[in-house]
């Protein structure tokens, strides 16, 4: 059912990741996921960028010599990270967004759009037992010097995926009611 699926979500970093490749046809299938998405005017902003084999070393490599070269005084436990999270995924995707180019709609809106498509990947992945999440760093501003991006297209963030072992950890919300109005 949905609403268990919903509640099963939950971020699964490349820490926990083990050694076991993502076939491509599944890719291909959480992709397709995303391509559902909600979209106003039609304009389906999202774009991805899929990163596997030596492609991800790359994406690590480059991350953390960009780092090292912008921030006045880098810690070598975050360029490791950087290193680490991209070579230990099974698969990293590259979140993008094209802004219309008519800019018929607000910007938020095409963002918006692209986070819920990165929602279904993320509930695909969660069907499928592939732990995933969702990061956005700073560092995101300089990925026109890593990838060809089209005019008025952005990087958002990547996507790391893989197979883990182990249970989840349950996660937990506070209720809706405290979150909620009810305007009568």
């Amino acid at each position: 059912m949905i609403f268990d699926l919903i509640k099963q979500r939950r971020s699964i970093f490349p820490p926990q990741y083990i050694d076991k490749p993502i076939p491509k046809e599944t890719l291909e299938k959480i992709l397709e996921a995303a391509n559902w998405a909600p979209t106003h005017k039609k304009t389906e902003p999202w774009r991805f960028k899929v990163l596997t084999g030596d492609k991800k070393q790359e994406l690590g490599i480059f991350l953390s010599n960009k780092y090292e070269e912008t921030d006045p005084n880098p810690k070598q436990i975050k360029i490791k990270k950087l290193q680490f999270n991209p070579s230990n995924s099974g698969a990293v995707i590259a979140i993008c967004m094209q802004r219309d180019p008519k800019e018929s709609l607000p910007e938020w809106e095409e963002i918006a759009s692209v986070a819920m498509a990165v929602q279904n990947m993320w509930l695909c992945c969660t069907e499928l037992g592939i732990g995933c999440y969702w990061s956005s760093p700073g560092l995101i501003k300089y990925m026109d010097e890593f990838f060809n991006l089209n005019d008025g297209e952005q990087c958002l963030g990547f996507f790391y995926m893989g197979h883990y072992e182990g249970d989840v950890e349950p996660s937990g919300r506070t209720p809706i009611t405290e979150k909620v109005e009810w305007l009568d």
